[in-house]
């Protein structure tokens, strides 16, 4: 019986370290753009959309990014927030501070504010956002 507790308790302590890898993996390495259906191939900004990056990496393309409506976005003091979709694919929605590090820096070819979240288990997190023309 001892023998079979001194082998749970190092895998047990490995758990949340293998956590923070995963966690460290997935803000550090910069996110594939997806266009599954082809729509997007033809664009004239197809190009622009998919070396598009804030400070913290690339932004994916236009397919993972989605435009948010006037309403739904605000700049306060230099900073931004947006409200999201609280979870992928829900309808329900929370309003989330932009970090300045997401911000993208380059003038919106565009023209539309546009935002790439990005879903944890119990956080929205903002990678990429680019603000229209409001400001």
């Amino acid at each position: 019986m001892r023998m079979g507790r001194c082998l749970v308790v190092p895998i047990v302590r490995r758990f949340p370290l293998v956590g923070l890898i995963a966690a460290v993996a997935l803000l550090t390495f910069p996110a594939r753009g997806r266009d599954l259906d082809g729509r997007y191939a033809d664009s004239p900004l197809h190009e622009w959309f998919n070396h598009l990056a804030s400070q913290k990496g690339l932004c994916c393309s236009f397919a993972d990014g989605y435009v948010v409506e006037d309403a739904d976005w605000a700049s306060e003091n230099g900073h931004y927030r947006v409200r999201v979709p609280k979870a992928a694919g829900s309808k329900d929605m929370i309003w989330v501070e932009v970090p300045d590090d997401a911000v993208i820096k380059e003038p919106n070819k565009a023209g539309r504010t546009m935002v790439w979240p990005l879903y944890g288990s119990d956080s929205v997190l903002i990678r990429c956002f680019m603000p229209g023309s409001m400001i």
